[in-house]
């Protein structure tokens, strides 16, 4: 018997037990819904519902990606300017594009979407490149790249909402409606079942893990490290214009501002929350997209109950750091026994 289970009372066990396989989100958003249905009833209403669907589809794709980034021992604070910067390239692509003659507006789309997630994976090369040849912590230079592409992305537009894009894209994507459920919906479905079969499928996500866990026996054992690590930003910042990409279709214009250090910060809580490891090695990608649908309905749940935005930063700021403080607890745990 460890001396951590001699410390504590019998009952404290049993419940770290039954946490460990149902997990605490779960139990959380039931308790959040359940408790929101008898204060609110308009919290049940389809329109509401279909909001809170589309948001959790937004944080869940970002999360995502940042979950990559801290399985490997990083952390990315530039994916929320990421977003951004794709919401005003693709806005800007496609209204000139839909503009040319010749090209109808399936072209421009395309057009449009290719020229995003491409910008997307330069910058996550560039952080990526940054943290394994200059030998940066990811924390500093993603901090630097935020502050870099929030400043070309005011440059592109002066601070001005850019508009022009084709009418197909918000209609039949953006806020569209695909078997009774918001198009993002599937989309945030698919990229967490993606990630989900690069880690528990493919020698990718093996490697992902491995280096997260212990760097060096990784580098010993043949892993090519700079290689992985690249690639998991780049991940992360496809994954961030995606998320930028759905939510310009759904305002219709691009946006300098659009999300800021508040996407950003709940990507990261979103990951931590769900159980995503700040010393690396650790992250799952269902268990994630669970946390993003808890903040979504919190959010939601605080919104409905008037509660000043300023405010629900302050819960945010709390939840982070009992799952940060859970972290901590479970590695201590961990290494008693």
């Amino acid at each position: 018997m460890s001396v951590t289970s001699l410390e504590r009372p019998a009952f404290l066990e049993r419940l770290s037990a039954s946490l460990g396989v149902v997990g605490l989100i779960p139990i959380l958003l039931v308790l959040l819904v359940a408790g929101m249905v008898v204060v609110e009833p308009r919290f049940y209403s389809l329109p509401n519902l279909f909001n809170i669907l589309r948001n959790t589809s937004f944080l869940a794709i970002m999360a995502c990606g940042q979950m990559l980034v801290m399985i490997v021992g990083g952390m990315d604070l530039s994916v929320g300017a990421t977003a951004a910067l794709a919401s005003v390239i693709a806005a800007k692509v496609m209204s000139t594009a839909a503009g040319a003659p010749g090209l109808d507006s399936t072209v421009a789309i395309l057009l449009g979407v290719l020229v995003t997630l491409v910008s997307g994976a330069v910058v996550g090369l560039f952080n990526g490149l940054c943290s394994t040849l200059l030998r940066v912590p990811s924390l500093i230079v993603t901090l630097g790249t935020l502050s870099i592409v929030s400043g070309i992305t005011l440059v592109i537009t002066s601070g001005i909402p850019v508009y022009g894009m084709p009418q197909d894209f918000m209609s039949g994507f953006g806020r569209a409606f695909w078997w009774g459920l918001p198009a993002p919906a599937y989309v945030a479905v698919g990229v967490v079942g993606f990630v989900w079969l690069i880690q528990r499928k493919t020698v990718l996500g093996t490697h992902i893990y491995a280096l997260g866990g212990n760097p060096l026996a990784a580098a010993v054992s043949g892993i090519s490290v700079n290689t992985y690590l690249v690639l998991t930003f780049v991940i992360c910042a496809v994954l961030a214009s995606v998320t930028g990409l759905l939510i310009t279709a759904q305002m219709g214009s691009g946006q300098a501002n659009l999300g800021g250090d508040r996407l950003m910060l709940l990507s990261i809580a979103a990951a931590v929350i769900g159980g995503t490891s700040l010393r690396g090695g650790i992250g799952r990608a269902e268990m994630v997209g669970l946390s993003a649908l808890f903040l979504s309905t919190l959010t939601n749940a605080l919104n409905m109950l008037r509660i000043n935005s300023k405010k629900e930063l302050v819960v945010l700021g709390f939840l982070l750091l009992v799952a940060v403080a859970a972290d901590s607890f479970g590695r201590g745990k961990a290494a008693v026994e």
